[in-house]
């Protein structure tokens, strides 16, 4: 176990307790970290609350969850299971120890004549239904987290999803569970009929005496009218209010014809206050129909929204589910400031600027069905005069459209300053006809008391996600938190409805379960619990005996929010704390595939390696640290080391945290304090020094490439010995350039003579140069400097800034939307993209801001006169050819892959296909990295070198990034083209 070191707001750890941890951590074959870093990450989750634990105890085995619940019972240490930590009402948020459920994601068992199978609780919900799609089936319910959601929370807090029309909630299909009890023993949970109920009521053990104890509870008449009496309308799906006595007591033990008892129905829900589920036999359900249609229904207003879905009920769609105001607003929003994010590609379906948008599903065999049936529900609203808007969506869009849901809880958190999403009472269900008049009274509290709010989810079952909006920093912020959630919890009430639907109790709506299910149901609670947990070790502090809802808040109004001098320019986001304030804790970084976010996390599946973690860490120390530099801190540097700056984050984070700039920032400022090294002088010095080298090329290439000389060399400057160096041109760009180009006519192109270019790879920039002037272009070739991505990558701002000026204040007068800015490397057109606006000079920031709009990617520019009609197949080859992309991750953050793959689609039969995958792993100077070598050629090989490897040799591959075409090359010694390269090869005039 390691050693902490003292961290300005978290208190010195006891010796007592840490010399006791110790003890554990030598009896596990996991791991346990109690260090300030750990204990940071691991504070918080998607809710609004924080709480620094003990630490963190990743278990490796089935023995070692044995040693920790005992150990825990002895010395009455609370333990908090933990999946995904995506839960929204703190239920993963404690002062004791938690348990990182992570490598439990196994699946053990499958029977498909049964429909059953049987899986670890760290499994992911998508990953499981990965698995389990070659055999025609899935697990239903989802969740929007579901690409990170593990089976062991969906059971904890009884998730349902979007589908819960078609398959209910997570307790529906948990057919038993095996579980560790609180003194340590296992048992398994099943369905049993009446007789084996009794017998085992009669072991001698803590399993017969739970059972005995819920006996004697639900045997009394009195006890269950109680509990018919006040908890919600049996009519109500959605209902995760305390523990799940109401359908317990429907068992044939307690009711005539009643369903076997099944304990899995009362830890469905217990959000691991119970138990600690090791394992769960899940019920399956086949795969939905192979054609799916969605009608994006568009309404001026809410509650005509809500009535209009009474309607679509009655056509049988799969799904109901709303987006609100906000989020489309967000939406068009994000097509204007970043048109290449995912929230800006998914919501261009989006009609005018609706107050509600309601997307009903339907799932047939065939397309015609669909068209059918939503064809006759738009016919009865249009009668009906319910909305302006109502276009029906297949294929492709139907995606984008569910991806823009599962987006939204980013989304909430995507506009910058201190007031911040709440969920606090996002959760309510209600009779979905008691819908309508129950949102009319609440949009009427929440008018009254001048609370912003937005409602989204699953109207089609009753369940509203109506977000609030508070600055929790302020005194009036925290009452609010307080206020509104109990008079929404009274409101509920009055409407027989549930205050939790599928997102839990946890600690912030606990405090009010006696007055929604009554005092007398809230005692048998609480025995229950102490009966299941008497020594009170799982997840206390949740569902019952729960601190005040509004302790242990992320944001006070006794932590001040410090203003922080800066390098780059963090106006839009009110300053650079409340940049990293955007990441709620959603963990859309914590996905294992698809996308580029977040590279590092996907290959070690560390906690500490998300963007959210860093974002954690980021915000505790620049909050509360008491240095004059607040980013001198070694465990800042330490979370951030793993972060590729690949950009991913900028564009596939709804809330649009990006954590790209704030390394770079962080590192500026941690060099101030440090210095930064020989290796980081030399990478952010690389274009001088390559420089030198192009003079003197023959001899550099022999020195770097040979065994010795190489292998001197990278020692010395810290490079990785497997690591090839490139190769330095002796002819470089811009002298070919002088010596050959001969100034035309045509259209006009600058093109940057970016220092990658320039001087490793000029052939490409000479290809690029050829074929733009053969299709017709004058290229005017620009140097005014070097772009300065690699002292942007090694954290040197200051020096940064210097190129940004000389570059914008040299082309800002000479670069026009008719005559644009392009490079080949498309990392250094980012920067004038992306970084010179907020890094320049503050009077050239207008000219910067300009210049950006006018910067394209090389394939962007293409693809731009291609819709011109400048450019067109008939300048390019009629061969056959198979081409494979790879995009560089700048370009799938700031554009789009679409793009690269249309271009290189120019000649007519060029058959394209993108490589799925992110990150290639290279990463600039960070695959060079002797420390990083290792994790560089993990994430290549997750997905795009073994693509390589496996395709023919006949097959073109294309890589727009100088460092992918190094991995590549390093990976499996193919070599990869950049897409000058094979238009140029492709042109009928070469041919």
């Amino acid at each position: 176990m390691d050693v902490p070191r003292p961290a300005p707001f978290l208190p010195e750890p006891d010796a007592a307790l840490l010399a006791l941890l110790r003890g554990l951590a030598g009896r596990l074959e996991g791991e346990l970290r109690t260090d300030p870093v750990t204990r940071t990450i691991y504070a918080s989750d998607a809710s609004s609350y924080r709480e620094f634990p003990l630490g963190m105890v990743r278990p490796a085995s089935r023995e070692d969850l044995r040693s920790i619940v005992r150990f825990a019972a002895e010395h009455r240490i609370g333990l908090i299971p933990r999946g995904g930590g995506t839960s929204l009402a703190g239920q993963v948020v404690g002062s004791g120890l938690v348990v990182d459920m992570g490598r439990f994601d196994r699946v053990i068992a499958f029977d498909r004549d049964a429909g059953r199978v049987t899986v670890e609780p760290g499994i992911i919900r998508n990953s499981l239904n990965e698995w389990l799609a070659p055999h025609g089936v899935q697990f239903g319910p989802e969740t929007s987290t579901a690409n990170r959601a593990v089976i062991g929370g969906m059971i904890g807090n009884n998730s349902c999803g979007a589908h819960s029309l078609l398959w209910g909630s997570t307790r529906d299909h948990l057919i038993s569970c095996r579980a560790i009890l609180s003194d340590g023993s296992e048992a398994v949970f099943e369905a049993i009929a009446p007789d084996e109920f009794h017998r085992r009521r009669a072991a001698p053990t803590l399993e017969g005496r739970l059972h005995e104890m819920l006996y004697r509870e639900l045997s009394d008449p009195d006890a269950r009218r109680e509990i018919a009496a006040q908890y919600p309308k049996p009519s109500i799906r959605r209902r995760n209010h305390g523990y799940a006595l109401d359908l317990l007591a429907r068992s044939n033990v307690f009711t005539p014809d009643g369903p076997d008892f099944n304990m899995c129905t009362l830890i469905a829900g217990s959000e691991g206050t119970l138990c600690l589920v090791t394992e769960a036999v899940l019920n399956v359900v086949p795969l939905p129909p192979p054609v799916t249609g969605c009608v994006t229904m568009h309404f001026h207003d809410s509650i005509e929204a809500l009535k209009a879905t009474l309607v679509a009920l009655k056509y049988q769609p799969t799904t109901c589910e709303l987006i609100g105001d906000f989020h489309a607003r967000q939406a068009l929003e994000f097509q204007r400031a970043h048109p290449y994010s995912t929230v800006a590609q998914n919501s261009r379906w989006i009609v005018g600027e609706p107050r509600t948008i309601i997307v009903v599903e339907f799932a047939a065999d065939t397309r015609q069905e669909i068209e059918a049936r939503a064809g006759a529900m738009v016919a009865e609203l249009e009668s009906r005069a319910m909305g302006y808007a109502w276009p029906l969506w297949f294929g492709e869009d139907v995606e984008r459209i569910w991806a823009l849901r599962r987006a939204l809880g980013g989304i909430n958190n995507s506009q910058p300053g201190d007031l911040k999403a709440c969920e606090l009472i996002e959760d309510c269900a209600l009779d979905v006809a008691d819908q309508p008049e129950y949102v009319r009274q609440l949009e009427g509290m929440l008018d009254r008391a001048g609370v912003p709010f937005v409602h989204s989810a699953h109207a089609g079952d009753g369940e509203l996600h109506t977000i609030v909006f508070l600055n929790l920093k302020t005194r009036d912020g925290t009452r609010l938190f307080r206020d509104l959630l109990e008079k929404t919890a009274a409101l509920v009430k009055r409407f027989g409805g549930s205050l939790a639907g599928e997102h839990g109790d946890g600690r912030m709506r606990a405090e009010f379960l006696p007055m929604m299910i009554g005092e007398r149901n809230y005692a048998l609670c609480q025995r229950v619990k102490a009966g299941f947990d008497p020594g009170n070790i799982f997840n206390p502090g949740k569902i019952v005996d729960v601190p005040p809802m509004d302790s242990a808040l992320r944001y006070s109004p006794e932590r001040a929010t410090p203003e922080i001098a800066t390098v780059f320019n963090w106006d839009r986001d009110l300053g650079i704390l409340r940049a990293v304030e955007r990441c709620s804790g959603l963990g859309e970084c914590r996905k294992i595939r698809g996308g580029v976010m977040c590279p590092s996390y996907m290959a070690t599946r560390e906690e500490k390696d998300t963007t959210r973690a860093r974002a954690n860490v980021l915000r505790e120390f620049l909050t509360n640290s008491t240095k004059a530099n607040r980013f001198d801190h070694r465990e800042i540097r330490d979370v951030l080391d793993l972060c590729l700056s690949c950009k991913g984050c900028k564009s596939e984070c709804p809330a649009n945290v990006d954590m790209a700039r704030l390394k770079a920032e962080s590192l500026q400022h941690y060099h101030d304090a440090h210095w930064p090294g020989l290796r980081a002088h030399l990478i952010a010095g690389f274009a001088p020094l390559m420089g030198v080298a192009s003079r003197m090329a023959p001899l550099a290439n022999f020195l770097l490439s040979n065994r010795l000389t190489g292998g001197l060399a990278k020692r010395a400057a810290g490079f990785a010995p497997a690591r090839s160096m490139p190769r330095v041109c002796g002819l470089t760009l811009s002298r070919w350039y002088r010596r050959n180009h001969a100034a035309g006519g045509g259209r006009r192109v600058h093109l940057f003579c970016d220092e990658f270019t320039e001087f490793n790879d000029a052939a490409i920039g000479i290809a690029a140069v050829k074929l733009l002037t053969a299709l017709g272009y004058q290229v005017v070739l620009v140097r005014p400097g070097e772009s300065g991505r690699a002292m942007i990558s090694q954290g040197f701002l200051r020096r940064a800034r210097k190129c940004a000026d000389r570059n914008v204040a040299a082309l800002a007068g000479r670069v026009s939307d008719a005559a644009p800015l392009i490079a080949i490397e498309p990392s250094t057109i980012s920067c004038f993209r992306d970084e010179y606006p907020d890094l320049v000079s503050p009077d050239l920031r207008g000219e910067a801001a300009a210049l950006a709009r006018k910067s394209l990617m090389f394939e962007e520019f293409i693809a731009r006169e291609m819709d011109q009609g400048h450019i067109g197949p008939q300048a390019f080859t009629n061969a056959q050819r198979q081409v494979r992309v790879h995009v560089h991750c700048h370009q799938k953050s700031l554009s789009s892959p679409e793009i690269v793959r249309r271009v290189l689609s120019l000649p007519r039969n060029y058959s394209v296909r993108e490589i799925p995958g992110g990150c290639c792993g290279m990463a600039g100077a960070f695959g060079y990295e002797v420390e990083h070598y290792a994790l560089s050629m993990r994430i290549g090989e997750m997905a795009l070198l073994p693509a390589v490897r496996a395709a023919g040799e006949d097959i073109i591959f294309a890589a727009s990034g100088t460092s992918c075409r190094h991995q590549i090359k390093d990976g499996t010694g193919r070599h990869a083209l950049h897409t000058a390269e094979i238009l140029y090869d492709a042109l009928k005039a070469r041919r």
